[in-house]
């Protein structure tokens, strides 16, 4: 909302205006804005949660003081989103497709998450809204974001190429803006991998059949990393940190693709009009920053699925914008090994309940964080009985952080690492 009337100043020779053309200043306006408004503000959106007796109702899986959080107020994913909606409206370029695509993901994920908290709310149990019309939600999303980016005008590459001169390979970009199925692939070659190459036998249709395996490629990632970040929300503070970190490398391939210097030294396609993801990465990075305040161990507040479901929308959308969606693998690997755990586990139990009679676990319990919660060797019939000892919930999350954090630079360092 402020940008174009900065642009009006600025056009006026208003001294000072100009500064609002930068990303890195309206980055850090929108960073500043996030943790303004989630640390301070936030205070009064936990204490109306108090007020109104929105409390986290816990079913007792014998895990050391889980029962203490038994009241502690939920639906604190809102807090995140407000955070996130009102620093991009200021300072963002409402005119900027990736933003826009940004702002549906955070409202669409919200919504689904509120009307998910709700349900659990109103009917008192853990169940909320069925699980079909979560799936629903999810695909209507990846539906809009792969449409999108197949037909608007907006969402355009410059593909790179290497040209041999002399002894040297030199880089290119081609000289025109174009629709491109390609993304970014770690540890190969040439780091593109283009959808189309995998129907090589339609001839000329190959094209549209790669923007349809994309369209596909993003309903998946866009529910596998939502339900991922779900369920990884098991432990104060455990989602929040991890999708912070999560945001800065996002924010950083953001805009190594958006400025062609960079998106040529490190030899990835450049994508015009990225770089505003930087805008809303900082706001992310803020939001979630500023909610770990009162989410860090022992929590005053949880975000629910109102914020666990956003937070997993955002970082799949976004990669998908970047082209750097098979880079979610590495990045996101918490997410997935959470998500993992828990289809090995249900496998594992239905095989051996039809072989032996009995169920029997692969883990002592999933998700995944749930596992070093418990002690091993205490009855409970699982493959994998270490650590025997129960590991503190606050130095099991800084454990999945630190992580997080090589994950990250491992991430980015593919870019060049090939």
């Amino acid at each position: 909302m402020l940008y174009p009337l900065f642009q009006f100043f600025d056009e006026l020779d208003i001294p000072g205006t100009g500064v609002f053309r930068y990303i890195s200043f309206r980055s850090s306006m929108a960073l500043i804005l996030s943790l303004f408004i989630s640390t301070i503000i936030g205070r009064r959106i936990i204490s109306r949660l108090q007020c109104m007796q929105i409390g986290e109702i816990v079913r007792n899986l014998g895990l050391e003081g889980q029962m203490s959080k038994k009241g502690t107020p939920t639906m604190g994913g809102i807090i995140i989103i407000i955070s996130i909606l009102i620093p991009c409206l200021l300072v963002g370029r409402l005119d900027n497709i990736y933003m826009i695509l940004m702002l549906v993901t955070t409202v669409w994920m919200g919504a689904i998450g509120f009307l998910d908290d709700y349900m659990k709310l109103k009917h008192h149990n853990k169940e909320g809204l069925h699980g079909r019309f979560k799936i629903f939600g999810q695909v209507g999303l990846g539906l809009i974001v792969g449409l999108t980016l197949y037909l608007s005008p907006d969402t355009v590459v410059r593909e790179n190429v290497t040209v041999q001169k002399d002894d040297t390979a030199e880089i290119q970009y081609l000289p025109e803006n174009i629709k491109s199925t390609q993304t970014t692939i770690p540890f190969v070659k040439n780091n593109n991998f283009d959808y189309a190459d995998l129907v090589p036998f339609l001839g000329e249709h190959a094209q549209t059949a790669g923007w349809i395996i994309f369209i596909l490629v993003t309903i998946f990632v866009v529910t596998a990393v939502s339900n991922g970040a779900n369920l990884t929300d098991g432990l104060d503070g455990l989602a929040t940190g991890s999708s912070a970190i999560i945001g800065v490398a996002l924010a950083i391939m953001a805009y190594l693709s958006g400025h062609i210097a960079y998106a040529s030294y490190l030899n990835i396609m450049y994508i015009p009009g990225s770089e505003e993801l930087v805008v809303f990465a900082s706001a992310f990075m803020g939001a979630t920053i500023g909610f770990l305040w009162y989410n860090a161990f022992p929590a005053q507040v949880f975000m629910g699925d109102t914020g666990s479901l956003t937070l997993g929308g955002i970082i799949a959308v976004f990669a998908l914008c970047i082209h750097k969606e098979l880079l979610i693998p590495i990045l996101c690997a918490i997410f997935f090994v959470e998500d993992l755990s828990v289809m090995i586990q249900v496998a594992y139990f239905k095989i051996t309940k039809r072989k032996y009679g009995e169920g029997r676990r692969v883990f002592k319990m999933t998700p995944l964080h749930h596992h070093f919660q418990k002690p091993g060797n205490a009855g409970i019939n699982a493959l994998i009985q270490k650590p025997l000892q129960a590991v503190p919930e606050s130095k099991i999350v800084v454990r999945f952080w630190i992580v997080c954090i090589m994950l990250a630079a491992i991430t980015i360092v593919t870019l060049k690492m090939r």
